[in-house]
């Protein structure tokens, strides 16, 4: 078999490191851990110089795709630009190095840090209160469905189900069953927009809320947000408002002042922190005035001009969400982020995703199908059925992209629109980059329908070709084990 890289160049008697003679008396092995838990050969590692070994790390981080590489116009996730100074701040040992059992005098600056993030959020959203302790977007859902069970239970409601759009980011109907809701889905109009004639035949007194995405995943504004929300509160239902698409509403739209109860944000999406490959995550929820007393607990509190501390006494509170005080380097990043930036910035941050996700549209309306008309917000939604009924599917679309050193946006998502490409191009993308994406497009819907089989066996110039997805499901090898030649 072929060997990686790193076993096959390596060569008896090279070394790496040279580490220095511990300075502290030591013990045979044996004498310090039991004889049945020694390896009784020594482990197949490769040995190789330390400028061998580091050209191997490099190159293969080259094979990654990342948004300092290239676009990543990954629809309904948003991979933005990630200024480098947050990451200076986030590694600053008070931050990176800060002990989660350390009492609230070690840590005021922390403490500070998340009491001003906080109300920086609260005046973005228009909400009461705040919460940063979920560390996700899921994990965000599941705090307000759980904040939404215990203010139904406080007051002796007897809620049954959660009603959700069929455009539903995948995750809303799993936070709703674990809050112990029953999920009941209602079709969108022809417009791509929640049906009020579907949500008027929907509720009753057993509705505990509404879970709505705004804008949508469509990438459309939910225009009757009011009177929805109106629809939901005639039984004393909640409207929570999944937060995941906030990029396109920054300093332009307060979640609270469209009639929604509570919304959730993405830190790492909306306000600049790299992510993907499950982390890291920063998640945030942010509640109306009757909502706040069920936040999770410890609560940050000022205690006086330059103090802070813990708070636990909420009787009401759901409890804790997640180990300590959340992800501390999400909290940073968004500070940052936001406190540089400024109202002003913020707002044109959104004026901008939502120019260059139009334009882009502009450029490519001719190549696929349009299922729902603009305009869009942040992001749109195309169809590849007019490829498909040349036999390319949009997968193969999206695999043949990677081959002109882009990345392709979600496919197959939202499920209401066939061989769907859900396209964000975010604030970052410069008009010349976007220009660039739109004659690839170009270019793949020519081969499309001109040479089908160079798409269709794409990609070609990545370092893992075309993958049998079949087998990869059925046979999965998760990792790897050496063996000899021959």
């Amino acid at each position: 078999m072929t060997v990686p890289l790193i076993f096959a160049a390596s060569k008896p008697g090279r070394v790496g490191h040279d580490l220095p003679r511990p300075d502290v008396p030591t013990k045979p092995l044996d004498e310090l851990i039991p004889a049945r838990f020694l390896r009784r050969t020594p482990p197949r590692l490769p040995e190789m110089s330390e400028g061998e070994v580091t050209r191997h790390f490099v190159n293969l981080s080259t094979m990654n795709h990342h948004i300092d590489k290239g676009m990543y116009p990954l629809g309904s996730c948003t991979m933005k630009y990630n200024p480098k100074v947050n990451e200076v701040a986030a590694r600053l040992p008070g931050f990176a190095e800060a002990h989660p059992l350390a009492p609230a005098e070690a840590v005021q600056g922390l403490l500070w840090l998340i009491y001003e993030l906080e109300g920086l959020l609260r005046d973005i959203t228009g909400f009461a209160g705040v919460t940063l302790q979920p560390p996700a977007g899921a994990a965000s859902e599941l705090t307000g469905l759980l904040v939404m069970r215990a203010y139904h239970r406080k007051k002796g409601n007897r809620k049954t189900h959660v009603l959700l759009p069929d455009s539903a980011h995948g995750t809303n109907p799993a936070s709703a069953t674990l809050a112990g809701y029953a999920s009941v889905q209602l079709r969108s109009g022809q417009d791509g927009r929640l049906s009020l004639d579907a949500l008027r035949a929907a509720v009753n007194e057993e509705t505990a809320g509404l879970m709505i995405t705004n804008p949508n995943t469509l990438g459309l504004f939910e225009t009757n947000i009011g009177e929805i929300a109106e629809v939901i509160h005639s039984v004393d239902g909640l409207v929570y408002m999944d937060g995941a698409n906030l990029n396109a509403l920054l300093g332009i739209a307060k979640p609270a002042a469209t009639g929604v109860d509570m919304c959730h944000i993405n830190l790492h999406k909306t306000f600049s922190t790299p992510h993907g490959g499950g982390g890291p995550g920063g998640g945030c929820l942010a509640v109306a005035e009757p909502l706040v007393p069920f936040l999770p607990v410890p609560r940050v509190e000022r205690l006086s001009e330059d103090r802070y501390a813990w708070t636990w006494d909420r009787p009401d509170s759901i409890g804790k969400v997640h180990s300590f005080w959340g992800n501390v380097g999400m909290i940073v990043r968004a500070y940052l982020y936001i406190r540089m930036l400024g109202a002003e910035g913020l707002e044109r941050v959104s004026r901008t995703a939502i120019i260059n996700a139009n334009y882009l549209f502009s450029r490519i309306k001719d190549l696929f199908e349009t299922p729902y008309a603009g305009p869009y917000m942040h992001e749109f939604v195309v169809s590849g059925d007019r490829q498909k009924a040349n036999g390319v599917r949009t997968l193969d679309i999206a695999k043949r992209l990677l081959d002109f050193g882009v990345h392709a946006p979600t496919i197959y998502f939202p499920l209401i629109v066939s061989e769907a490409l859900m396209i964000e191009p975010t604030e970052s993308e410069s008009k010349e980059t976007i220009d660039a994406y739109a004659e690839v497009l170009r270019q793949i819907v020519k081969e499309a329908e001109e040479e089908p089989g160079t798409v269709q066996d794409a990609p070609h110039t990545t370092p893992v070709g075309r993958v049998d997805e079949v087998r990869a499901a059925r046979q999965p090898d998760l990792r790897y084990a050496f063996k000899e030649e021959g």
